[in-house]
Protein backbone atom coordinates (compact mmCIF):
# COMPACT_ATOMS: atom_id res chain seq x y z
CA UNK A 1 0.00 0.00 0.00
CA UNK A 2 1.27 3.41 -1.17
CA UNK A 3 1.85 5.88 1.43
CA UNK A 4 -0.87 8.16 0.46
CA UNK A 5 -3.43 5.75 0.45
CA UNK A 6 -2.12 4.36 3.84
CA UNK A 7 -2.95 8.18 4.92
CA UNK A 8 -6.28 8.02 3.61
CA UNK A 9 -7.39 4.93 4.80
CA UNK A 10 -6.16 5.84 8.26
CA UNK A 11 -7.40 9.14 8.59
CA UNK A 12 -6.89 9.35 12.38
CA UNK A 13 -3.59 9.10 12.09
CA UNK A 14 -2.82 12.58 10.82
CA UNK A 15 -6.53 13.66 12.53
CA UNK A 16 -6.68 16.62 14.45
CA UNK A 17 -9.64 16.03 17.05
CA UNK A 18 -11.99 18.75 18.98
CA UNK A 19 -14.45 17.19 21.64
CA UNK A 20 -17.50 19.24 21.94
CA UNK A 21 -20.40 19.69 24.30
CA UNK A 22 -23.31 20.71 22.06
CA UNK A 23 -25.16 21.92 25.29
CA UNK A 24 -22.39 24.55 26.06
CA UNK A 25 -20.94 25.63 23.03
CA UNK A 26 -23.64 27.64 21.10
CA UNK A 27 -27.08 28.59 21.35
CA UNK A 28 -28.68 29.23 18.20
CA UNK A 29 -32.58 29.83 19.77
CA UNK A 30 -31.84 31.56 22.50
CA UNK A 31 -33.70 28.90 25.24
CA UNK A 32 -30.46 28.95 27.07
CA UNK A 33 -29.01 25.33 26.09
CA UNK A 34 -26.61 25.27 23.41
CA UNK A 35 -27.96 23.02 20.36
CA UNK A 36 -27.32 20.94 17.27
CA UNK A 37 -28.28 23.65 14.92
CA UNK A 38 -25.83 26.36 16.95
CA UNK A 39 -22.59 24.04 16.27
CA UNK A 40 -23.19 23.82 11.96
CA UNK A 41 -23.71 27.51 12.63
CA UNK A 42 -19.66 27.67 14.11
CA UNK A 43 -18.43 24.95 11.63
CA UNK A 44 -16.23 27.69 9.90
CA UNK A 45 -14.69 28.34 13.50
CA UNK A 46 -13.74 24.73 13.33
CA UNK A 47 -12.49 24.16 9.81
CA UNK A 48 -10.32 27.67 10.14
CA UNK A 49 -8.67 26.30 13.48
CA UNK A 50 -7.64 22.95 11.65
CA UNK A 51 -9.72 20.60 13.05
CA UNK A 52 -10.46 17.60 11.24
CA UNK A 53 -12.68 15.03 13.27
CA UNK A 54 -15.15 16.36 15.44
CA UNK A 55 -15.97 14.07 18.84
CA UNK A 56 -19.24 14.83 19.81
CA UNK A 57 -19.97 14.17 23.57
CA UNK A 58 -23.24 12.70 24.70
CA UNK A 59 -26.79 14.56 22.70
CA UNK A 60 -29.04 11.58 23.33
CA UNK A 61 -31.97 11.83 25.44
CA UNK A 62 -31.35 11.27 29.22
CA UNK A 63 -32.35 11.95 32.57
CA UNK A 64 -29.70 14.55 33.00
CA UNK A 65 -28.18 13.32 36.02
CA UNK A 66 -24.67 13.01 34.42
CA UNK A 67 -24.01 15.28 32.09
CA UNK A 68 -25.73 13.36 29.32
CA UNK A 69 -23.66 10.58 30.38
CA UNK A 70 -27.03 8.48 31.94
CA UNK A 71 -28.91 7.81 28.80
CA UNK A 72 -32.41 6.74 28.12
CA UNK A 73 -32.37 6.63 24.56
CA UNK A 74 -29.36 5.84 22.04
CA UNK A 75 -31.88 6.43 18.53
CA UNK A 76 -32.68 10.39 19.58
CA UNK A 77 -31.21 13.83 19.86
CA UNK A 78 -32.44 15.59 23.25
CA UNK A 79 -35.09 17.79 23.26
CA UNK A 80 -32.93 20.47 24.67
CA UNK A 81 -30.49 20.61 21.99
CA UNK A 82 -32.20 19.74 18.84
CA UNK A 83 -33.88 16.90 16.71
CA UNK A 84 -32.89 14.01 15.03
CA UNK A 85 -33.34 15.38 11.88
CA UNK A 86 -30.33 18.04 12.69
CA UNK A 87 -27.88 15.49 12.24
CA UNK A 88 -27.57 14.70 8.86
CA UNK A 89 -27.29 18.05 7.78
CA UNK A 90 -24.88 18.63 10.75
CA UNK A 91 -22.67 16.07 9.53
CA UNK A 92 -22.92 16.82 5.74
CA UNK A 93 -21.68 20.66 6.59
CA UNK A 94 -18.63 19.07 8.35
CA UNK A 95 -18.06 16.97 5.39
CA UNK A 96 -17.83 19.72 3.44
CA UNK A 97 -15.37 21.10 5.48
CA UNK A 98 -12.89 18.60 5.84
CA UNK A 99 -14.35 17.06 9.32
CA UNK A 100 -15.73 14.01 9.98
CA UNK A 101 -17.54 13.61 12.92
CA UNK A 102 -17.77 10.56 15.67
CA UNK A 103 -20.14 10.23 18.65
CA UNK A 104 -19.41 9.20 22.43
CA UNK A 105 -20.61 5.12 22.81
CA UNK A 106 -21.89 5.39 26.17
CA UNK A 107 -22.90 1.64 26.40
CA UNK A 108 -21.30 -0.15 29.69
CA UNK A 109 -24.25 1.19 31.61
CA UNK A 110 -27.95 2.96 31.05
CA UNK A 111 -29.72 5.70 32.94
CA UNK A 112 -32.20 3.79 35.60
CA UNK A 113 -34.82 5.76 33.54
CA UNK A 114 -33.88 3.59 30.75
CA UNK A 115 -37.01 1.57 29.19
CA UNK A 116 -35.24 -1.69 29.53
CA UNK A 117 -33.82 -0.99 33.36
CA UNK A 118 -37.62 -0.32 34.34
CA UNK A 119 -38.50 -3.48 32.79
CA UNK A 120 -36.21 -5.59 34.06
CA UNK A 121 -37.40 -3.88 37.80
CA UNK A 122 -40.43 -5.95 37.12
CA UNK A 123 -39.46 -9.25 38.23
CA UNK A 124 -36.56 -11.77 37.84
CA UNK A 125 -38.31 -13.27 34.64
CA UNK A 126 -38.96 -10.06 32.69
CA UNK A 127 -37.28 -10.17 29.45
CA UNK A 128 -34.80 -7.48 29.74
CA UNK A 129 -33.64 -9.00 33.46
CA UNK A 130 -30.44 -10.34 32.23
CA UNK A 131 -29.80 -7.29 30.13
CA UNK A 132 -27.86 -5.98 33.62
CA UNK A 133 -25.74 -7.56 36.23
CA UNK A 134 -27.27 -9.14 38.92
CA UNK A 135 -26.18 -10.90 42.31
CA UNK A 136 -28.66 -12.63 44.53
CA UNK A 137 -26.37 -12.51 47.93
CA UNK A 138 -25.03 -9.57 49.50
CA UNK A 139 -22.32 -7.90 48.06
CA UNK A 140 -18.92 -7.45 49.83
CA UNK A 141 -17.52 -3.97 50.86
CA UNK A 142 -16.75 -2.50 47.71
CA UNK A 143 -16.14 0.90 48.60
CA UNK A 144 -12.73 0.82 47.13
CA UNK A 145 -13.78 -0.01 43.68
CA UNK A 146 -16.10 2.96 43.52
CA UNK A 147 -15.38 5.69 40.42
CA UNK A 148 -17.21 8.62 42.04
CA UNK A 149 -16.27 7.81 46.05
CA UNK A 150 -17.99 11.01 46.85
CA UNK A 151 -21.07 10.08 45.64
CA UNK A 152 -21.15 6.50 46.01
CA UNK A 153 -20.00 3.70 48.95
CA UNK A 154 -20.34 1.08 46.87
CA UNK A 155 -20.79 -1.09 43.31
CA UNK A 156 -24.10 -2.74 44.41
CA UNK A 157 -27.38 -1.41 45.29
CA UNK A 158 -30.46 -3.24 46.54
CA UNK A 159 -33.53 -3.94 44.73
CA UNK A 160 -35.74 -3.83 47.46
CA UNK A 161 -38.89 -5.95 45.15
CA UNK A 162 -37.04 -9.12 44.28
CA UNK A 163 -34.28 -8.55 46.91
CA UNK A 164 -31.02 -9.24 44.36
CA UNK A 165 -28.84 -6.72 43.59
CA UNK A 166 -27.71 -4.71 40.77
CA UNK A 167 -24.22 -3.95 39.65
CA UNK A 168 -23.40 0.16 38.40
CA UNK A 169 -19.21 0.54 38.56
CA UNK A 170 -20.54 4.63 38.15
CA UNK A 171 -23.70 6.10 39.68
CA UNK A 172 -26.78 3.99 41.53
CA UNK A 173 -28.43 5.47 38.61
CA UNK A 174 -26.28 4.09 35.69
CA UNK A 175 -27.18 0.43 36.16
CA UNK A 176 -23.97 -1.57 34.19
CA UNK A 177 -25.53 -3.47 31.11
CA UNK A 178 -24.06 -7.53 30.91
CA UNK A 179 -22.52 -7.03 27.78
CA UNK A 180 -21.30 -10.96 28.18
CA UNK A 181 -25.43 -11.23 26.98
CA UNK A 182 -25.50 -11.98 23.16
CA UNK A 183 -29.33 -9.95 23.06
CA UNK A 184 -26.87 -6.77 24.59
CA UNK A 185 -24.30 -7.30 22.20
CA UNK A 186 -26.84 -7.15 19.22
CA UNK A 187 -28.48 -4.16 21.06
CA UNK A 188 -25.43 -2.20 21.17
CA UNK A 189 -24.34 -3.00 17.63
CA UNK A 190 -27.84 -1.88 16.42
CA UNK A 191 -27.00 1.73 18.08
CA UNK A 192 -23.73 1.24 16.36
CA UNK A 193 -25.58 0.80 12.95
CA UNK A 194 -27.52 3.54 13.42
CA UNK A 195 -25.30 6.52 13.70
CA UNK A 196 -22.95 5.05 10.90
CA UNK A 197 -26.31 5.21 8.56
CA UNK A 198 -26.42 8.57 9.57
CA UNK A 199 -23.02 9.45 8.35
CA UNK A 200 -20.72 9.78 11.55
CA UNK A 201 -17.37 8.37 11.29
CA UNK A 202 -16.77 6.64 14.21
CA UNK A 203 -16.84 6.07 17.99
CA UNK A 204 -15.26 7.54 21.06
CA UNK A 205 -15.73 4.54 23.66
CA UNK A 206 -16.60 5.58 27.06
CA UNK A 207 -15.02 4.06 29.86
CA UNK A 208 -13.45 0.58 27.51
CA UNK A 209 -12.68 -1.27 30.67
CA UNK A 210 -15.72 -1.18 32.91
CA UNK A 211 -17.62 -2.48 29.36
CA UNK A 212 -15.44 -5.26 28.87
CA UNK A 213 -16.54 -6.29 32.47
CA UNK A 214 -15.76 -10.04 33.88
CA UNK A 215 -18.46 -10.21 35.84
CA UNK A 216 -20.75 -10.41 32.80
CA UNK A 217 -22.09 -13.71 31.53
CA UNK A 218 -24.27 -15.00 28.30
CA UNK A 219 -27.18 -15.66 29.92
CA UNK A 220 -26.35 -19.19 30.31
CA UNK A 221 -23.88 -18.90 33.71
CA UNK A 222 -20.73 -18.29 31.30
CA UNK A 223 -18.45 -15.66 31.51
CA UNK A 224 -17.31 -15.59 27.54
CA UNK A 225 -13.44 -13.65 26.74
CA UNK A 226 -13.98 -9.82 27.81
CA UNK A 227 -11.78 -8.91 24.77
CA UNK A 228 -13.85 -10.75 22.83
CA UNK A 229 -16.64 -7.91 22.30
CA UNK A 230 -14.24 -5.42 21.30
CA UNK A 231 -13.30 -7.33 18.56
CA UNK A 232 -16.87 -8.21 17.41
CA UNK A 233 -17.38 -4.19 17.51
CA UNK A 234 -14.28 -4.02 15.37
CA UNK A 235 -15.50 -6.58 12.74
CA UNK A 236 -19.09 -5.10 12.83
CA UNK A 237 -17.53 -1.26 12.21
CA UNK A 238 -15.03 -2.86 9.09
CA UNK A 239 -18.11 -4.42 7.68
CA UNK A 240 -20.67 -1.59 7.65
CA UNK A 241 -17.79 1.36 7.41
CA UNK A 242 -14.19 0.23 6.41
CA UNK A 243 -13.00 4.35 7.40
CA UNK A 244 -14.61 4.14 11.38
CA UNK A 245 -12.83 4.27 14.06
CA UNK A 246 -13.07 3.04 17.75
CA UNK A 247 -11.36 5.82 20.02
CA UNK A 248 -11.37 4.40 23.38
CA UNK A 249 -10.89 5.81 26.99
CA UNK A 250 -8.60 3.08 28.80
CA UNK A 251 -7.48 5.02 31.99
CA UNK A 252 -4.82 1.85 32.60
CA UNK A 253 -1.30 1.81 32.81
CA UNK A 254 0.14 1.15 29.46
CA UNK A 255 1.45 -2.64 29.09
CA UNK A 256 -2.66 -3.05 30.19
CA UNK A 257 -4.28 -0.33 27.85
CA UNK A 258 -1.68 -2.68 24.94
CA UNK A 259 -4.35 -5.14 25.43
CA UNK A 260 -7.14 -2.64 23.90
CA UNK A 261 -5.64 -2.59 20.95
CA UNK A 262 -5.74 -6.03 19.72
CA UNK A 263 -3.32 -8.20 18.65
CA UNK A 264 -0.67 -7.69 15.71
CA UNK A 265 -3.23 -6.60 13.29
CA UNK A 266 -5.20 -4.37 15.90
CA UNK A 267 -8.09 -5.60 15.95
CA UNK A 268 -9.28 -3.85 18.98
CA UNK A 269 -9.53 -0.34 19.74
CA UNK A 270 -8.18 1.91 16.92
CA UNK A 271 -7.09 4.88 19.26
CA UNK A 272 -6.68 5.14 23.39
CA UNK A 273 -5.80 8.36 24.77
CA UNK A 274 -2.28 8.04 26.64
CA UNK A 275 -3.19 9.12 30.14
CA UNK A 276 -0.21 7.91 31.35
CA UNK A 277 1.65 10.24 28.91
CA UNK A 278 -0.15 13.35 29.97
CA UNK A 279 -0.07 12.71 33.87
CA UNK A 280 3.88 12.78 33.39
CA UNK A 281 3.61 15.78 31.12
CA UNK A 282 1.76 17.59 34.13
CA UNK A 283 4.35 16.42 36.47
CA UNK A 284 7.66 17.38 33.92
CA UNK A 285 5.88 21.08 33.97
CA UNK A 286 5.24 20.82 38.00
CA UNK A 287 9.06 20.43 38.35
CA UNK A 288 10.45 22.13 35.28
CA UNK A 289 12.18 19.44 34.27
CA UNK A 290 11.82 16.97 31.40
CA UNK A 291 13.12 13.88 31.99
CA UNK A 292 9.96 12.13 33.47
CA UNK A 293 8.17 12.96 30.61
CA UNK A 294 11.17 11.48 27.94
CA UNK A 295 11.16 8.70 30.69
CA UNK A 296 7.50 7.77 29.70
CA UNK A 297 7.68 8.32 25.71
CA UNK A 298 10.85 6.20 26.25
CA UNK A 299 8.61 3.34 27.65
CA UNK A 300 5.76 4.03 25.91
CA UNK A 301 5.05 0.72 24.16
CA UNK A 302 4.94 -0.10 20.76
CA UNK A 303 1.90 -0.84 18.96
CA UNK A 304 0.42 -2.37 15.67
CA UNK A 305 0.90 0.47 12.48
CA UNK A 306 -2.93 0.54 12.42
CA UNK A 307 -3.18 1.23 15.74
CA UNK A 308 -2.62 5.41 17.39
CA UNK A 309 -2.35 6.98 20.86
CA UNK A 310 -4.39 10.06 21.15
CA UNK A 311 -2.53 12.71 23.37
CA UNK A 312 -3.99 15.81 25.26
CA UNK A 313 -3.33 17.89 27.87
CA UNK A 314 -7.16 18.05 28.96
CA UNK A 315 -9.94 15.79 28.77
CA UNK A 316 -13.59 16.64 29.54
CA UNK A 317 -13.85 15.20 33.27
CA UNK A 318 -11.02 15.56 35.91
CA UNK A 319 -7.82 16.20 35.03
CA UNK A 320 -6.87 12.45 36.55
CA UNK A 321 -3.27 12.13 37.73
CA UNK A 322 -4.16 8.84 39.05
CA UNK A 323 -1.21 6.83 37.48
CA UNK A 324 1.08 9.34 39.34
CA UNK A 325 2.64 7.68 42.99
CA UNK A 326 1.11 9.58 46.14
CA UNK A 327 3.88 11.84 46.05
CA UNK A 328 4.32 12.98 42.15
CA UNK A 329 0.70 13.27 42.92
CA UNK A 330 1.04 15.95 45.46
CA UNK A 331 3.49 17.80 43.18
CA UNK A 332 1.25 18.72 40.96
CA UNK A 333 -1.26 19.68 43.21
CA UNK A 334 1.13 21.70 45.03
CA UNK A 335 2.28 23.29 41.72
CA UNK A 336 -1.42 23.75 39.81
CA UNK A 337 -3.95 22.78 42.28
CA UNK A 338 -3.07 23.74 45.79
CA UNK A 339 -6.61 24.58 47.16
CA UNK A 340 -8.66 22.14 47.92
CA UNK A 341 -11.60 23.44 46.11
CA UNK A 342 -9.05 23.29 42.81
CA UNK A 343 -9.36 19.20 43.16
CA UNK A 344 -11.58 16.37 42.97
CA UNK A 345 -11.72 12.78 44.04
CA UNK A 346 -8.60 13.02 45.70
CA UNK A 347 -6.96 11.99 42.33
CA UNK A 348 -7.28 15.13 39.97
CA UNK A 349 -7.79 18.70 39.18
CA UNK A 350 -10.75 20.23 37.95
CA UNK A 351 -9.16 23.17 36.42
CA UNK A 352 -7.92 23.97 32.81
CA UNK A 353 -4.24 24.68 32.01
CA UNK A 354 -3.83 28.40 31.06
CA UNK A 355 -4.96 29.26 34.71
CA UNK A 356 -2.81 26.39 36.32
CA UNK A 357 0.23 28.26 34.28
CA UNK A 358 -0.33 31.98 34.94
CA UNK A 359 -2.63 34.53 37.13
CA UNK A 360 -4.22 36.00 34.20
CA UNK A 361 -4.52 35.64 30.16
CA UNK A 362 -2.11 38.29 29.67
CA UNK A 363 0.58 36.57 31.78
CA UNK A 364 3.77 34.51 30.33
CA UNK A 365 2.05 32.94 27.56
CA UNK A 366 5.42 30.98 26.86
CA UNK A 367 4.75 28.39 28.94
CA UNK A 368 1.19 27.79 28.07
CA UNK A 369 2.77 28.12 24.29
CA UNK A 370 5.31 25.60 25.14
CA UNK A 371 2.16 23.35 26.39
CA UNK A 372 0.50 22.95 23.33
CA UNK A 373 4.10 23.43 20.63
CA UNK A 374 4.46 19.86 22.24
CA UNK A 375 1.00 18.75 22.54
CA UNK A 376 0.89 18.76 18.45
CA UNK A 377 4.23 17.18 18.65
CA UNK A 378 4.15 14.53 20.34
CA UNK A 379 3.79 11.06 18.35
CA UNK A 380 0.28 10.51 17.86
CA UNK A 381 -2.73 12.79 17.30
CA UNK A 382 -3.58 15.79 19.33
CA UNK A 383 -7.25 16.28 20.92
CA UNK A 384 -8.54 19.48 21.82
CA UNK A 385 -11.30 19.75 24.18
CA UNK A 386 -13.74 23.29 23.15
CA UNK A 387 -12.24 26.02 24.21
CA UNK A 388 -8.53 25.30 24.68
CA UNK A 389 -7.74 27.41 21.35
CA UNK A 390 -8.54 30.75 23.09
CA UNK A 391 -6.89 29.80 26.04
CA UNK A 392 -10.15 29.25 28.27
CA UNK A 393 -9.93 29.33 32.38
CA UNK A 394 -12.32 27.45 34.55
CA UNK A 395 -15.11 28.65 36.61
CA UNK A 396 -14.36 27.02 40.27
CA UNK A 397 -17.69 27.84 41.72
CA UNK A 398 -19.79 25.50 39.87
CA UNK A 399 -19.86 21.99 41.61
CA UNK A 400 -17.37 19.37 40.44
CA UNK A 401 -16.71 18.09 36.94
CA UNK A 402 -18.75 20.78 35.73
CA UNK A 403 -16.25 23.46 36.56
CA UNK A 404 -14.43 22.90 33.14
CA UNK A 405 -18.01 22.62 30.78
CA UNK A 406 -19.10 26.21 30.93
CA UNK A 407 -20.32 27.74 28.19
CA UNK A 408 -17.95 28.72 25.10
CA UNK A 409 -16.52 32.19 24.89
CA UNK A 410 -17.57 33.73 21.20
CA UNK A 411 -17.63 37.29 22.48
CA UNK A 412 -17.41 40.35 25.11
CA UNK A 413 -20.96 40.36 25.08
CA UNK A 414 -23.26 39.41 27.67
CA UNK A 415 -23.00 35.03 28.14
CA UNK A 416 -19.66 35.40 26.37
CA UNK A 417 -22.15 35.62 23.21
CA UNK A 418 -22.88 32.07 23.84
CA UNK A 419 -26.63 32.75 24.49
CA UNK A 420 -28.99 35.55 24.79
CA UNK A 421 -31.05 34.36 27.26
CA UNK A 422 -31.28 34.87 30.84
CA UNK A 423 -27.96 34.19 32.39
CA UNK A 424 -29.91 32.18 35.31
CA UNK A 425 -31.20 29.72 31.77
CA UNK A 426 -27.70 28.50 30.82
CA UNK A 427 -26.35 25.20 31.58
CA UNK A 428 -24.15 26.94 33.74
CA UNK A 429 -22.60 29.94 34.56
CA UNK A 430 -19.71 31.55 32.53
CA UNK A 431 -16.31 31.49 33.73
CA UNK A 432 -15.51 34.98 35.68
CA UNK A 433 -13.09 36.65 36.32
CA UNK A 434 -9.68 37.12 34.64
CA UNK A 435 -10.35 34.69 32.19
CA UNK A 436 -14.03 35.33 31.80
CA UNK A 437 -15.41 36.69 28.38
CA UNK A 438 -14.40 40.66 28.21
CA UNK A 439 -10.69 38.95 28.55
CA UNK A 440 -10.85 35.87 26.39
CA UNK A 441 -13.19 35.18 23.84
CA UNK A 442 -12.99 34.13 20.21
CA UNK A 443 -13.71 37.73 18.61
CA UNK A 444 -11.24 39.75 20.13
CA UNK A 445 -8.47 36.56 18.99
CA UNK A 446 -9.73 35.69 15.12
CA UNK A 447 -8.42 38.78 13.70
CA UNK A 448 -4.99 39.31 15.80
CA UNK A 449 -2.23 37.17 14.13
CA UNK A 450 -0.36 37.20 17.66
CA UNK A 451 -3.16 36.04 19.40
CA UNK A 452 -3.34 32.48 20.98
CA UNK A 453 -5.95 31.29 18.53
CA UNK A 454 -3.66 31.96 15.74
CA UNK A 455 -1.10 30.22 17.25
CA UNK A 456 -3.21 27.35 17.71
CA UNK A 457 -4.30 27.08 14.17
CA UNK A 458 -0.95 27.42 12.99
CA UNK A 459 0.32 24.07 15.19
CA UNK A 460 -3.19 22.88 14.13
CA UNK A 461 -1.50 23.47 10.08
CA UNK A 462 2.10 22.47 10.68
CA UNK A 463 0.83 19.03 12.27
CA UNK A 464 -1.59 18.32 9.44
CA UNK A 465 1.66 19.27 7.28
CA UNK A 466 3.75 17.18 9.20
CA UNK A 467 2.43 13.01 8.78
CA UNK A 468 5.70 12.23 10.45
CA UNK A 469 4.09 13.21 13.79
CA UNK A 470 1.19 11.00 13.12
CA UNK A 471 2.96 8.30 11.37
CA UNK A 472 6.85 7.84 12.46
CA UNK A 473 9.17 6.22 14.95
CA UNK A 474 10.37 8.13 18.18
CA UNK A 475 13.50 8.77 19.69
CA UNK A 476 13.86 10.43 22.61
CA UNK A 477 17.40 11.96 23.06
CA UNK A 478 19.87 12.85 25.46
CA UNK A 479 21.08 16.83 25.42
CA UNK A 480 22.34 17.21 28.44
CA UNK A 481 19.47 19.57 29.74
CA UNK A 482 17.31 18.45 32.18
CA UNK A 483 14.62 20.57 31.48
CA UNK A 484 14.89 20.44 27.64
CA UNK A 485 12.87 17.24 25.78
CA UNK A 486 14.63 16.81 22.35
CA UNK A 487 12.66 13.89 20.43
CA UNK A 488 13.13 12.76 16.68
CA UNK A 489 10.35 11.27 14.63
CA UNK A 490 11.11 9.39 11.21
CA UNK A 491 8.69 8.25 8.65
CA UNK A 492 10.12 7.28 5.14
CA UNK A 493 11.96 10.00 3.90
CA UNK A 494 10.73 12.64 6.92
CA UNK A 495 12.95 13.77 9.61
CA UNK A 496 11.91 16.52 12.45
CA UNK A 497 13.38 17.15 15.63
CA UNK A 498 11.04 18.46 18.27
CA UNK A 499 12.99 20.56 20.98
CA UNK A 500 10.88 22.07 24.14
CA UNK A 501 12.50 24.13 27.28
CA UNK A 502 10.54 22.94 30.38
CA UNK A 503 12.15 26.22 32.46
CA UNK A 504 12.75 29.68 32.16
CA UNK A 505 16.76 29.48 31.35
CA UNK A 506 17.99 29.82 27.80
CA UNK A 507 20.24 26.99 26.22
CA UNK A 508 21.84 25.95 23.39
CA UNK A 509 20.91 22.63 22.88
CA UNK A 510 23.54 20.34 20.59
CA UNK A 511 22.28 17.29 18.79
CA UNK A 512 24.08 14.93 16.56
CA UNK A 513 21.91 13.78 13.56
CA UNK A 514 22.31 9.90 11.35
CA UNK A 515 25.43 9.35 8.96
CA UNK A 516 22.33 9.52 6.10
CA UNK A 517 21.35 12.59 7.34
CA UNK A 518 24.24 15.21 7.35
CA UNK A 519 23.67 16.54 3.79
CA UNK A 520 21.36 18.98 4.66
CA UNK A 521 19.95 21.78 6.87
CA UNK A 522 16.95 22.04 9.58
CA UNK A 523 13.95 24.38 8.77
CA UNK A 524 11.95 25.59 11.52
CA UNK A 525 8.69 24.98 10.70
CA UNK A 526 7.13 27.40 13.21
CA UNK A 527 9.22 30.69 12.54
CA UNK A 528 10.70 29.51 9.19
CA UNK A 529 14.30 29.99 10.42
CA UNK A 530 17.34 27.41 9.35
CA UNK A 531 19.73 25.85 11.12
CA UNK A 532 22.86 24.67 9.46
CA UNK A 533 23.85 20.64 10.25
CA UNK A 534 27.75 20.71 10.63
CA UNK A 535 29.90 18.05 8.77
CA UNK A 536 30.09 15.73 11.49
CA UNK A 537 26.09 15.77 11.65
CA UNK A 538 26.06 18.15 15.18
CA UNK A 539 23.42 20.58 15.57
CA UNK A 540 23.66 23.46 17.53
CA UNK A 541 20.26 25.16 18.65
CA UNK A 542 19.41 27.94 20.66
CA UNK A 543 16.47 27.56 22.55
CA UNK A 544 14.64 30.59 24.67
CA UNK A 545 13.29 29.82 27.82
CA UNK A 546 10.14 28.25 27.89
CA UNK A 547 11.44 27.64 23.92
CA UNK A 548 9.82 25.45 21.30
CA UNK A 549 10.81 24.68 17.71
CA UNK A 550 9.97 22.01 14.85
CA UNK A 551 12.97 21.51 12.80
CA UNK A 552 12.37 19.80 9.07
CA UNK A 553 15.68 17.77 7.89
CA UNK A 554 15.57 19.16 4.34
CA UNK A 555 18.06 17.67 2.04
CA UNK A 556 19.46 19.21 -1.52
CA UNK A 557 16.89 16.60 -3.18
CA UNK A 558 14.26 18.08 -1.28
CA UNK A 559 15.42 21.70 -2.28
CA UNK A 560 15.64 21.27 -5.92
CA UNK A 561 11.87 19.50 -5.70
CA UNK A 562 10.87 22.66 -3.93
Amino acid sequence: MSSTAAQADFWWKNAVVYCCDVETFYDSDGDGCGDIVGLVRKLDHLADLGVTCLWLMPFYPTADRDDGYDITDWYGVDDRLGSLGDVPPLVRMARERGMRVIVDLVVNHTSADHPWFRSALRGTDSPHRDYYVWRSDPPPDTSDEVVFPDQEDGIWTKDEASGEWYLHRFYRHQPDLNVGNEAVRDEITKVMGFWLELGVSGFRVDAVPFLVNPDTTDGHGHAPDPHDFLRYLREFLSRRHGGAIMLGEVNLPRDEQCHYFGGHDGDELDMQFDFVGMQHTYLALARHDARVLADSLRARPGIAARSQWATFLRNHDELTLDKLSDAERQEVFDAFGPEPEMQLYGRGLRRRLPPMLGEDPAGDQRRLRMAYSLLFSLPGTPVLFYGEEIGMGENLDVEGRQAVRTPMQWSSKVNGGFSRAEPDRLPNPVTTGAYGPEHVNVADQVDDPDSFLAFVSHLARRYRQSPELGWGDIEVLDTGHDHVLAHVMRWEEKVMLALHAFDDVPVTVEVSFADDEHDGYLTDLLDGSHVPIGDDGRVEVPLAGYGYRWLRLRTPADDRLA
